[in-house]
């Protein structure tokens, strides 16, 4: 069974001790191997810490959710952890095309959240590092955009709007994950290539900062981009896999199934569904999915992918 999942913390969790290649906590290359897989594996430069932003983000996730420092140096050291998978050939991290078709478990590298960037022009070095997938925000407003945690949401400012050019004219797919609502709207309008939201659900499912409206839903889909449903319960109407399977059906039948995802964010959260424990639960998800399996699992992440790249899809 082929997988693409478009969000899962491994160098994360590695930092934090948790066995992401032979542990059966959420996901790991064990578990993933049951699969023919494409992870979009996260580089997350974040250290927790808890202060009064600990405190306001908690207060809008509905759970604790610490506050945190970010560092370059943080960045480096997560890419050298999956550099390491691959020199042990564990995975293979996509660096072009041909690398879709490797047998072992596939690593794309993305940055979650562009706030270790000093500025646009950085994307090249992000690039040189095989980074192929770029949030634009986490849960802070940064200097290219503001986030779905903002105060005030300003959307894309002069320098987000050109990290947005170049990210296409390098074949980076822009993320927006976490971005503000008139974020999702403003790189919608003016991006060349189609766009994810790598983990994230329904706004008319379930009211939370987190989830995407209809008028953001229909942004994504004009620019035949995808949206990877995630497993984070706060964000669901219930915290089952049924509620999971509710949001994959909201945007499948009322926006098509050529634009839905899975996003699990495995290994980035503390508590998962009833019924959805881990990667391998997702044989269980298909239950509900009407025969859309190839799309839902494979095929509209590879659309997304490919296009980016540079190649046309039939």
């Amino acid at each position: 069974m082929k997988l693409i999942d478009l969000h899962e913390d491994l160098a994360y969790s590695n930092q934090q001790g948790i066995d992401v290649i032979d542990g059966d906590h959420q996901s790991s290359l064990k578990l993933l191997s049951n699969f023919d897989s494409l992870v979009f594996a996260s580089i997350f430069p974040h250290v927790n810490t808890r202060d009064e932003r600990s405190d306001l983000l908690t207060s809008l996730y509905g759970s604790f959710t610490p506050s945190t420092t970010f560092s370059f140096e943080l960045l480096i050291d997560q890419i050298k952890f999956y550099l390491y998978l691959e020199r042990k050939g564990l995975v293979k991290i996509v660096r072009s095309a041909k690398d879709l078709n490797e047998p072992r478990t596939k690593l794309l590298l993305s940055l979650e959240g562009a706030d270790a960037l000093r500025d646009y022009i950085d994307i090249y070095l992000l690039r040189e590092l095989n980074v192929q997938n770029l949030g634009l925000t986490w849960n802070y407003d940064n200097k290219f955009a503001s986030s779905c945690m903002s105060g005030k949401d300003y959307g894309l400012t002069s320098e987000g709007e050109e990290l947005v050019k170049l990210a296409n004219s390098l074949g980076v797919i822009v993320d927006l994950a976490h971005a503000g609502k008139r974020t999702v709207l403003e790189v919608a309008s003016i991006t060349r290539k189609p766009v994810i939201v790598s983990h994230g659900n329904m706004m008319k499912l379930k009211m939370h900062r987190r989830n995407l409206d209809d008028e953001e839903i229909e942004a994504v889909v004009k620019t035949k981009g995808v949206i990877g449903i995630t497993a984070i319960v706060s964000t669901l109407r219930e915290p089952t896999i049924q509620g999971v399977a509710e949001n994959l059906r909201y945007v499948g039948e009322s926006y098509g199934w050529e634009y839905v995802s899975l996003g699990t964010d495995f290994l980035g959260i503390k508590e998962t569904p009833q019924g959805f424990e881990n990667v391998m639960k997702v044989k269980e998800l298909l239950k509900f999915v009407d025969g859309h399996e190839e799309e839902v699992l494979w095929k509209n992440a590879m659309r997304v992918i490919m296009s980016n790249m540079g190649y046309s899809v039939p």
